[in-house]
This record gives structure tokens, C-alpha cells and sequence, in this order.
């Protein structure tokens, strides 16, 4: 998953103001205590993550 998806999908997910203070502020222990910034970061892949956020937030099947 190329980066500008990733994000696509969380401002269409998240709304476009708050899905940037979500991947600053929101540490996850199935990214290994990181934030989604800090995540892709150390070189997380960018659907990783997306999975880790569907998962931990719960995302609708058909918003994945």
C-alpha cells in the first residue's frame, strides 16, 4: 500500500483534521508501543499499520 492510500484512507476513516492528531498522539501496543507516525517511521510497511488501526479501532469491514 503506497502512502498517499494510507492516508487517503484514514482522513476518510478518521475525517481529514483528526486522522493526522490520531497517528501523532495515539500509541498502540501492536505497533510496539509507537504511534502510527513513529510506525511507518522505523519502516513499518503502511498496510501493516493500516491493519494494526482497522483492527484497534474496530474500522468496518467495508472501510478496510
Amino acid at each position: 500500500m503506497r502512502l498517499t492510500v494510507f492516508w487517503e484512507r484514514m482522513a476518510e476513516y478518521f475525517g481529514t483534521g483528526y486522522a493526522d492528531t490520531f497517528a501523532r498522539d495515539h500509541v498502540m501496543s501492536e505497533l510496539g508501543g509507537r504511534t502510527v507516525h513513529e510506525a511507518l517511521r522505523a519502516g513499518w510497511d503502511a498496510k501493516d499499520v493500516w491493519q494494526v488501526v482497522c483492527a484497534v479501532m474496530d474500522v468496518p469491514r467495508e472501510k478496510r
